[in-house]
C-alpha cells in the first residue's frame, strides 16, 4: 500500500471512529462538558487544518462550545471534506508546502503530509482523553482501537 493510500484510509479509521466516540456519548445520556468540548476541539481542529490546506480563513474556533447534536453534524461535514480533499490528492502532492499561522498569530510551513498525519494523530490523542474521562465518571467510553476497525472490515 502507497502511503497516500495510507494516509486515505486513515481518515476513513478517523471518521468511523469519531462516530463511534458520539455514539457512546449519546449513550451516556448526559456527557461531561469536558467530553464534549474535546469532541467538539476534534472536529474543529479537523476543519482548521483542512482550511489551512486549503488557504481559506478559519471558521470555527479552537475551543469552539458545541452541543452534541451540533458535533454530529460538523462530524459528517469534516468527514465528507476530508474524503473529497483526500481522493484529489496525488502523491506528489503530499509535499506542498502549506503556509499559515497558528493561534497565537506565529506564521509556519508544514507539508500536507505532516499536516494530514498531525490531524489523525491530534485526533486520536483527544478521543483517549474521552475516554478516559468517561471512565472516570464510571461510563463505557468507545471502542475506537485502529485494529478493531480493521478486524471488522470498517476500513475498507
Amino acid at each position: 500500500m502507497d502511503f497516500l493510500a495510507h494516509l486515505r484510509r486513515q481518515f476513513v479509521y478517523d471518521g468511523w471512529a469519531n462516530r463511534e466516540v458520539y455514539a457512546g456519548l449519546k449513550r451516556a445520556a448526559q456527557p461531561s462538558a469536558r467530553s464534549l468540548r474535546l469532541l467538539a476541539h476534534i472536529l474543529s481542529a479537523e476543519r482548521l487544518w483542512l482550511e489551512r490546506i486549503k488557504q481559506q480563513p478559519q471558521s470555527l474556533p479552537v475551543w469552539p462550545e458545541s452541543s452534541l447534536e451540533q458535533c454530529a453534524a460538523q462530524m459528517e461535514e469534516i468527514a465528507e471534506l476530508w474524503h473529497e480533499y483526500m481522493e484529489q490528492l496525488s502523491p506528489s502532492q503530499l509535499a506542498d508546502k502549506v503556509l499559515y499561522k497558528n493561534t497565537r498569530g506565529e506564521p509556519w510551513t508544514s507539508s500536507v503530509e505532516q499536516i494530514a498525519t498531525h490531524v489523525i494523530l491530534h485526533s486520536a490523542y483527544h478521543r483517549g482523553q474521552i475516554a478516559a474521562q468517561m471512565r472516570a465518571e464510571g461510563k463505557e467510553p468507545a471502542y475506537t482501537d485502529f485494529i478493531h476497525a480493521a478486524r471488522q472490515g470498517l476500513l475498507a
